[in-house]
């Protein structure tokens, strides 16, 4: 059953572009109106560009269902109201560990060093953020809390210099993402520049005889009755989701079967195109294809997330990189008392800090143990756990499932050999990975994975629990998004073939291309590199209308001067009448 991947087809070549028939024309062509789509689209129109934004629904994709945490540092003003000082120096330090390869130091270093500007960037376009912080480590701030350490700055015992946070959550009522995309599509919509086409995907690209990409076939479901339930559609795709997968596939199926049916093909010139789609966690072919260990995961996104855009700039002679990066987020903070218990694989081995960022677990968990961990805690840990979820004011995202596994799916023994037998664990193995971690916890020391010694717990307090955290749960979530995307340059987001030249007139932005993001996850930087990256390929872009704005008037002017020529020899003119933006 297609669950509604956007079918691609190979480009369209022309020998004579002038000679085509052409439905529209415009500067910057964008595929997808989400946080990259919408900063690309705001930095070409204000660079003078004629924008024409290409969105299959009505816009936001994954940006706009996420937390709404932008990361930002090197001296925020609100890591300095909270009274943090930090460095573009310092973030850089920081993030070469998570970032990895994913990007060059010299890529990271231009990123951290205008971290600050682009935080005053989206403020001015109207983004609100505060330096008011949780009491302690969280996966996701609490409400009237807007700044705190979204990655792992502040695992393990304190150094001498306090790290700053650098989550800066948008200011909102509940998730914030909601209001970051909101912000954006107004300040989009204001734009005289800038064009939505809704409920219109690009399915391929056009592009003349020297592989230059000159604009792009979409197909657009027909306004009224067939646009009005293409939406209904996936509104309800998308509402039920989370309790009702299989049900919701059936919705993009039957979304699929009406693009197919009741859509018109319009092709559009333009001197640039942005690819800024999303991942491709919708898509079960390519994650079978790229990333197979992540199938059990939860699917983190929105329909859109299909792949697309990657798939487009593949066929116009890009390379796909990083392909099998998935990020699966395994948060166990909170409950707070849940990290201070014992993470342990199929076997009973500890294989994990647990204090560390979500992601950063659920990756050690799907990558090295075959997405298979159980979360041992003892009685009294289960009890503050307990307490926290239904007296801590925790998010129900947070709370509820917590509450379902201790109460609903746990595993109860009076000794850890029995606990083993429960969960099908070596009890040999099991009892000396309690045994090592209690003697930890007596120490004030992780010598094997560096938890720090206020996060360490004696697990003393018959009986025990083990929860099922594992990448397959359905009580439990654990929800994924794909990272990996196109190569592209790392100041234009031109995408790139594989000798390393650019395809002229292409680009890509936030999860289509390989990025910031792309190695590992941490909250905020798939935001923040969607807004750095997007708005790279919006003023390239830009450049690309200018360029061909002057190949233009340099093109009239030798025709002006052919005519006169023409003119005194007695000759008929034909004017030209050029494309304009």
């Amino acid at each position: 059953m297609n669950t509604g991947a956007t079918p691609v087809e190979p480009p369209l070549v022309l020998a004579d572009a002038d000679a085509h028939r052409w439905d529209e024309t415009c500067g910057v062509l964008i595929a997808g109106f989400g946080a990259a789509g919408a900063c690309a689209a705001l930095e070409a129109a204000q660079a003078g560009a004629r924008v024409c934004i290409v969105e299959r629904f009505d816009g936001g994709g994954a940006s706009a269902k996420s937390g709404g945490v932008v990361y930002a540092g090197g001296g925020t003003p609100y890591q300095r109201e909270a009274g943090y000082t930090d460095t573009p120096e310092a973030m850089a330090a920081y993030l070469r560990s998570e970032v990895g390869d994913a990007v060059t130091p010299a890529a990271l270093d231009r990123f951290c060093q205008g971290s600050v500007a682009q935080l005053a960037w989206l403020e001015r376009h109207g983004v609100r953020f505060d330096a008011t912080m949780p009491a302690r480590k969280t996966s996701y701030p609490p409400e009237r809390a807007f700044l705190y350490y979204s990655g792992n700055e502040a695992v393990g015992d304190a150094p001498a210099v306090p790290p700053a946070p650098c989550g800066h959550r948008v200011v909102a009522r509940g998730m914030s993402g909601h209001a970051l995309f909101a912000t954006l599509r107004r300040a989009v919509e204001a734009e005289p520049n800038v064009e939505i086409v809704r409920h219109a995907s690009v399915r391929r690209l056009i592009v003349d005889e020297t592989g230059r990409v000159i604009g792009a076939q979409i197909w657009r479901v027909k306004p009224g009755r067939a646009q009005r339930r293409h939406a209904r559609l996936a509104r309800w795709a998308e509402k039920i989701h989370n309790g009702m997968p299989g049900i919701a596939d059936r919705l993009r199926a039957a979304l699929f079967r009406l693009e197919t049916l009741e859509s018109e093909v319009l092709d559009i010139r333009a001197d640039a195109v942005v690819l800024a789609t999303g991942g491709f966690i919708f898509n079960r072919e390519m994650m079978a294809q790229h990333a197979p260990r992540y199938l059990a995961n939860w699917r983190l996104g929105t329909t859109a997330c299909d792949g697309s855009g990657i798939r487009l700039g593949v066929s116009a002679g890009g390379v796909a990189d990083r392909m099998e990066r998935v990020s699966a987020w395994r948060f166990i903070n909170p409950p707070f008392a849940w990290a201070r218990g014992c993470v342990v694989d199929a076997r009973g081995e500890r294989f994990c800090n647990e204090e560390v960022y979500g992601a950063t677990l659920g990756h050690a968990m799907c990558e090295t143990r075959e997405g298979r961990a159980w979360l041992v805690l003892d009685a009294a840990l289960v009890r503050e756990a307990l307490s926290e979820c239904i007296k801590g004011r925790l998010w129900a995202f947070q709370s509820v499932p917590a509450l379902v596994l201790m109460l609903a799916n746990r595993r109860r023994a009076d000794t850890p050999a029995q606990l083993a037998a429960l969960i099908d664990a070596d009890p040999a193995v099991l009892e000396r990975t309690l045994a090592d971690y209690r003697a930890a916890a007596a120490q004030g020391r992780d010598d094997a994975f560096g938890k720090s010694s206020a996060m360490l717990a004696p697990l003393a307090q018959a009986p025990y629990y083990a929860l099922d955290i594992s990448a397959a749960s359905r009580v439990f979530p654990c929800p994924a998004i794909t990272l990996g995307g196109l190569r592209v340059d790392e100041t234009t987001n031109a995408v790139l073939r594989e000798q390393g030249d650019a395809i002229a007139g292409l680009y890509a932005a936030g999860r289509a291309a390989r990025g910031l993001a792309s190695h590992h996850y941490v909250s905020g930087l798939s935001l923040a590199d969607c807004i750095w990256s997007g708005r790279q390929a919006g003023r390239a872009a830009a450049r690309d209308v200018l360029a061909a704005s002057e190949a233009q008037r340099a093109q009239r002017a030798q025709w002006t001067q052919r005519a006169q020529t023409k003119n005194v020899a007695g000759a008929t003119v034909i004017p030209l009448h050029p494309l304009t933006h």
